[in-house]
């Protein structure tokens, strides 16, 4: 319903009781549902999601655009919102009764760019703990934040499409949308890599081989157990026991001499018992 031209204002408790019952209905045929809800006031809360919406924010040719998404994703109204590999659908209640269909595709990461980025973060990351939490050195957050060579795409590597009328290239319903995906990512930042088609486990890899060798040239050590131990501590994981690690053939000469050995292991384990 429109009034002298301009659409009729709907109070925002009216909107989001009207998101709540889309959701409602919807999940009776659709179990996969995935409404965004803000956990807090705040439209980003970790650094991923933050420098998701900074990216976006400072293109001139979103900047004027994309704050219409704000007040839609505060009142619920991304009543679905599903991320995989370079693609984002969503559902976005409007006016209607029924949501409009959201499509944003991203373009993978180019190759080039993304052996530079784990080239440079060689020896800069302790874990992939402290990576999902933003907590690396200033270089490396400039580093990912970089435009046109970091990890948050462009404009030209995103497409976006709206079954709404509005005929704006970014119209209200894609820009909660894309607001939207900040919020996934404050929920799983790894989400992120997954959109530009990379594995996150590259960024760290780099750094455990780098320090495992460093381990081994101050301590001087060669031992496979010692480095296992070593690494296992400093990055908080587990990596396979030795014990797993498939038998190698035994050479005759050392089953003849293993056998040498035992009535003489025996007759320890025997005297100690008797002592």
């Amino acid at each position: 319903m429109f009034y002298d031209g301009y659409p009729k204002y709907v109070p925002v408790a009216e909107r989001e009781e009207k998101a709540l019952k889309t959701v409602a209905r919807l999940k009776k045929s659709r179990p996969d549902l995935a409404p965004v809800s803000l956990q807090t006031n705040s439209l980003a809360r970790t650094w991923w999601a933050k420098a998701w919406n900074k990216n976006l924010e400072s293109y001139a040719d979103y900047a004027y655009r994309i704050s219409r998404g704000r007040s839609y994703v505060r009142h619920r109204a991304v009543v679905h919102l599903g991320l995989k590999t370079g693609q984002v659908e969503a559902l976005v209640q409007g006016s209607q009764r029924h949501p409009y269909e959201v499509r944003v595709d991203i373009k993978a990461l180019p190759k080039d760019t993304w052996t530079a980025l784990v080239d440079s973060c060689a020896g800069q990351i302790d874990s992939l703990a402290e990576l999902i939490e933003g907590r690396f050195p200033k270089a490396l957050s400039e580093l990912f934040t970089a435009k046109g060579s970091g990890l948050f795409p462009t404009p030209q590597e995103i497409r976006m499409s709206c079954s709404c009328p509005d005929g704006a290239h970014m119209c209200k319903h894609v820009a909660a949308v894309m607001y939207g995906i900040g919020v996934r990512l404050d929920e799983s930042p790894n989400l992120l890599f997954s959109l530009r088609g990379v594995e996150i486990e590259a960024l760290i890899s780099t750094a455990i081989s780098e320090k495992s060798e460093r381990l081994l040239q101050k301590s001087g050590r060669r031992s496979a157990r010692v480095l296992d131990d070593d690494v296992s501590t400093l990055f908080g994981i587990e990596l396979e026991d030795a014990k797993t690690a498939p038998a190698t053939a035994e050479t005759p000469a050392a089953s003849k001499a293993n056998q040498a050995k035992t009535p003489t292991s025996r007759k320890k384990t025997s005297t100690r018992a008797q002592s």
